[in-house]
């Protein structure tokens, strides 16, 4: 699913109406109407008591004036605060034309704003994805005193003053929106920790934009359903052996971090590798052999840590990280392995500690094999970079940090981003809080390194399915044991199902 800027959602709403010959108006009505009957479905005529709709002067303020009508029409209760303005959009003007003259209709006075009930339902129509500029005067004003309100905001399209895809100057007034109601494609601003607080809980519903028009589009973000990942894995032949999905060599663990390795083991497993072997400290070898027998142990002469490499050729791809430590001995491990792997173009999935030790020693970054796979959270990315004055900024850096490094970067998070060498991010749909807990990031380092290895898919499709079925895993675990109480251990066990999801 595409993420369309401000220029080239207006550009779609254009290409709509010349392609289906309709007038703006008429797709303003499609939109308007979809927002309404999913507002009717969700709050009943009692529960919404009055509903109070703020309408701006421009085209959002227009779709404002739809759903007070619309809501009318089906028996609601109905009030209209009108921002004063010299100017207003033609389809504002018709729509304020069309709105029953039963429906109170009342221009805002700055003097006096009205005062509303307690958990009144409110309609925020004031602005939306055209946005440029920070509010000021009276809307700044009428939007700090519906903040202040206890009450259930619905914002149409966006919560008024904030941009669709630009960061605010600091002290915006924005709307801090229950519920965001988005038409089509989702926009950029939903995606971002930042602007959650504004935002609420969103929702995109279809109005029916030129198709042809969206794909010719070309983006620089995605939005990564499993629509967009349909057919990338494919259906195992069924004459296929362990040799068939690769073989992968897993470098983890240190004196009380073995689990880590353990956990990355499983996941690995599970992911569908052929064969898998784990070099591991020899304090490791008893807890590895025992926990995961799926597995081959290859210790290292070194009681608590990693110090030697082994030999890469039987491997198709290559992890390190989890539980790894950051010794000398460690850090001269991973520079070998950054070099070998770059000669023999073996795929590498690096996390954890050796992100670590890579943001300590930067000049290992010039090592990096292409299409290294790296997943770090957003510290351990700042130590690969510098610090982000904003979450748009930090989507700067990734961009600018995989095309440098010519590398995938999963920048962990609510809505995983993964950057791309090409320049495209794309952001994943699937997870749910509970996966905030030691060790599910040692899960999806397994997972990915099953699908690095695994010849029949690209770097791409590997890193995308990987991030997705780890966050589909997560929500499958959590419908049994709720957010509370999901574990690393129960999203491993949940990556089967949710590969099977996938498969084409």
């Amino acid at each position: 699913m595409k993420i369309l800027s401000a220029a080239q959602t207006h550009a779609a709403d254009q290409a709509t109406i010349e392609a289906a010959n309709i007038r703006s108006d008429e797709l303003m009505e499609r939109a308007a109407t979809t927002f309404s009957e999913w507002l009717m479905d969700r709050v009943g005529q009692e529960a919404a008591g009055e509903v109070h709709i703020f309408c701006g002067p421009g085209n959002n303020g227009g779709d404002g004036l739809v759903v007070a009508r619309q809501l009318h029409l089906s028996g609601y209760a109905v009030r209209v605060w009108l921002l004063p303005a010299t100017k207003y959009s033609s389809d504002f003007t018709v729509n304020c034309q069309r709105l029953p003259a039963e429906v109170a209709c009342t221009e805002l006075n700055p003097e006096k704003l009205p005062p509303l009930p307690a958990n009144a339902t409110i309609v925020d129509a004031l602005f939306g994805t055209g946005l440029s500029r920070p509010l000021e005067g009276i809307a700044a004003a009428v939007v700090n005193y519906l903040n202040q309100l206890e009450a259930v905001v619905f914002a149409i399209d966006l919560p008024s003053g904030l941009f669709a895809d630009a960061p605010q100057p600091t002290g915006s007034a924005i709307v801090q929106a229950r519920h965001t109601v988005g038409f089509e494609l989702p926009k950029l601003a939903y995606l971002l920790p930042q602007n959650a607080r504004f935002i609420g809980v969103w929702q995109v519903l279809p109005i029916g934009l030129n198709q042809e028009f969206i794909h010719n589009t070309t983006v620089d973000n995605y939005f990564v359903d499993a629509k967009l990942l349909a057919g990338r894995l494919p259906k195992r032949p069924k004459f296929a052996h362990k040799g068939t999905f690769g073989h992968a060599l897993l470098l983890a663990g240190s004196y009380g971090k073995i689990g880590a390795a353990v956990l990355a083991a499983r996941a690995c497993l599970h992911g569908g590798i052929g064969l898998l072997t784990v070099r591991t400290p020899a304090v490791g070898y008893t807890i590895l052999q025992t926990a995961v027998p799926e597995a081959m142990a290859l210790t290292d002469p070194e009681p608590n840590f990693i110090t030697e490499l082994p030999d890469l050729k039987p491997y198709a791809a290559v992890g390190i990280g989890p539980g790894l430590g950051q010794e000398a001995a460690t850090k001269e491990v991973l520079g070998q392995l950054l070099h070998q792997a770059k000669q023999a173009s073996i795929p590498l999935v690096v996390d954890a500690d050796a992100l670590n030790l890579l943001g300590t020693h930067r000049e290992l970054l010039d090592e990096l094999p292409a299409s290294t796979l790296l997943t770090p959270h957003p510290k351990e990315f700042e130590r690969l970079t510098e610090s982000a004055r904003d979450d748009y900024h930090r989507l700067e850096l990734l961009r600018a940090f995989c095309q440098r490094y010519r590398c995938y970067c999963v920048l962990k998070g609510a809505y995983t981003a993964l950057g791309t060498p090409e320049g495209p991010i794309y952001f994943n749909s699937t997870g749910n809080p509970g996966m905030g807990t030691g060790g599910s990031g040692d899960a999806l380092t397994g997972l990915l390194l099953a699908l690095s290895a695994d010849q029949r898919l690209s770097p791409l499709d590997a890193a995308l399915l990987g991030v997705f079925a780890h966050g589909l895993a997560g929500d499958l675990a959590a419908q049994q044991t709720g957010e509370a109480g999901l574990i690393a251990s129960d999203i491993v066990r949940f990556i089967g199902p949710a590969l099977q999801q996938l498969v084409g």
